[in-house]
């Protein structure tokens, strides 16, 4: 297919690109934007690691053609928050120390504020549902659900309580 102008919203920043609009997003947010927190782990959608919010659902960016997104507002990891202001849920994970190579990490912090902003009061059943399908291969499962737990819990007590926006 011919390149076409498309506009994406990326972020909070309009970007024009001119590509096809079957190219896969995840190749644009990387290449063309040098956005790094999407990764390209499986590309078939099935790992989590490049993970980003389309109108404030998780999506497989590497799934996703550029055409169907245009219009949509696309958050990537860098656009939670930043290391000043760190996003409540990125918070929670430095504090739970839910990493190891952080290879997964993306993904699963985007799934994490997904089912937080839908349901604040997310149950231990939700929060293994939304991550059920987010591949960690250094096994740090466990800080990562209590990362969660404790995004979860800070949500409760209200924003100030948080280590940034929601």
């Amino acid at each position: 297919m011919r390149p076409q102008a498309i506009t994406l919203d990326v972020n909070g920043a309009k970007h024009l690109i001119e590509l096809s609009p079957k190219t896969l997003l995840l190749f644009v947010l990387r290449n063309d934007l040098g956005l790094n927190g999407p990764k390209y782990g499986c590309g078939l959608g099935e790992c989590g690691a490049c993970a980003i919010l389309v109108d404030g659902r998780s999506v497989r960016s590497c799934t996703v053609e550029i055409g169907a997104v245009e219009g949509k507002r696309i958050v990537t990891l860098e656009g939670l928050g930043t290391v000043e202001r760190m996003h409540f849920v990125q918070d929670a994970f430095v504090k739970e120390q839910a990493a190891q190579c952080g290879y997964c990490l993306n993904g699963m912090i985007v799934a994490a504020t997904a089912l937080l902003t839908e349901k604040p009061d997310a149950s231990e059943a939700d929060i293994r549902r939304a991550l059920g399908h987010h591949l960690c291969r250094c096994g740090t499962h466990v800080e990562i659900l209590a990362a969660v737990r404790r995004a979860r819990d800070t949500l409760s007590k209200g924003p100030s309580a948080g280590g940034g926006s929601a």
